[in-house]
């Protein structure tokens, strides 16, 4: 169906929706993006892209805007919450072939993408209610305009409307971890990925260009604090390392709960999920953004091949299943040993810390 006239709709202009519209466009469909936020409504924060994310953005023809943002990271490096080495693992070797590691603000990669989409998204656009038709789907939205699509694509996050809309699922699944972020443009000089292992919470700093670091802490729990602020420096004001200074450079920080999303299916009727909207997980593994470009890539193949809008679907869900199953499974695995005494932990990451980790992407390893 390449260079179709298939009236799609992308509900969602974040990474995963825009990435959608950029393979689309490459493959020759026309798709209209909209947004329930206003314009430019996002929190300040970093983001790292593994090799596989690379990869992606190779097929998207999106590796060169890429390539002078943020910051190169080729060590990974686990301490424990004194700031001794436990492990580290050579990322340069885990993704040889494959692509390099990044870590850039969220906000440059999103501009970026939404270059990379070449058309308008329409904003403040809320999707009120969803017709799915034996060929099509109507869609009204919350300002009373209406229109009918070949397929509609919900790429609008783990708390996804069209989710529920579709009846493709309910709200997503607690992970139980309460987070924090923020960004650092004054902090102690950190040149690597860096993470402190505590129990049942951690602190990682990393590095995302112009001196600038991305700092990602989380605990077990589902409530955010009250105070943030004030949390963060009571879990981690005994921690070692770079931590004592970081704390110190704190201003503001973002406070949430991860999401977890495990779906049936992905699709129903002409209505498909991509991204976290399909299979959101705790960003332990830091695939959310690759998983969600992968899902374009895969997609815009997958329609672009087939003769018809459902065999496009099928394909697409085999094949993206299994990665997003190995992210979930891998996943849940190391957020399990938060649960595990520091004094049986770390003496295992000592010794084969970095076989354990990097047995983690084996599978991300191979092709889409």
């Amino acid at each position: 169906m390449g260079g179709s006239p298939l009236r799609i709709l992308i509900v969602g202009a974040g990474i995963a929706g825009l990435a959608v519209a950029r393979a689309l466009r490459m493959a020759g469909f026309r798709p209209d993006v909209t947004d329930r936020l206003p314009p430019g409504e996002s929190h300040e924060t970093g983001l790292y892209l593994p090799g596989n994310a690379a990869r992606a953005l190779r097929r998207l023809d999106l590796d060169g805007p890429v390539r002078p943002l943020g910051h190169v990271v080729h060590r990974q490096r686990f301490l424990d919450a004194a700031g001794d080495v436990l492990c580290e693992v050579d990322l340069d070797e885990l993704w040889a072939g494959v692509g390099e590691c990044r870590a850039l603000p969220r906000a440059e990669l999103h501009r970026v993408l939404l270059t990379g989409a070449g058309g308008a998204v329409r904003h403040s656009a809320e999707v009120r209610t969803l017709d799915l038709l034996p060929a099509s789907v109507g869609v009204t939205f919350v300002d009373g305009t209406a229109a009918e699509y070949d397929l509609v694509i919900g790429a609008d996050g783990p708390r996804s409307t069209v989710r529920t809309l579709a009846a493709l699922g309910g709200p997503p699944r607690p992970a139980g971890q309460v987070v924090y972020r923020t960004v650092l443009r004054h902090g102690p000089p950190v040149a690597e990925w860096t993470a402190l292992l505590g129990q049942r919470s951690g602190f990682l700093v990393v590095p995302i260009g112009a001196g600038r670091l991305h700092c990602y802490a989380d605990e077990a729990g589902t409530e955010p604090p009250a105070d943030p602020i004030a949390r963060l420096r009571e879990l981690f004001g005994s921690y070692g390392g770079p931590v004592p200074e970081l704390l110190d450079a704190v201003e503001w920080v973002h406070v949430g709960i991860t999401d977890e999303v495990e779906l049936g299916r992905w699709y129903r009727g002409r209505v498909l999920l991509v991204g976290d909207a399909a299979h959101a997980t705790a960003p332990t593994l830091s695939q959310g953004a690759a998983m969600a470009l992968e899902d374009a890539v895969v997609l815009a193949e997958s329609l672009k091949a087939a003769g018809s809008v459902e065999a496009a679907l099928v394909a697409y869900e085999s094949r993206r299943r299994p990665r997003t199953r190995w992210v979930r499974d891998r996943t849940r695995d190391r957020n399990r040993t938060r649960d595990v005494p520091p004094a049986l932990r770390d003496p295992l990451l000592r010794g084969r810390g970095d076989r354990i980790f990097g047995e983690h992407y084996r599978l991300l390893l191979g092709p889409l």
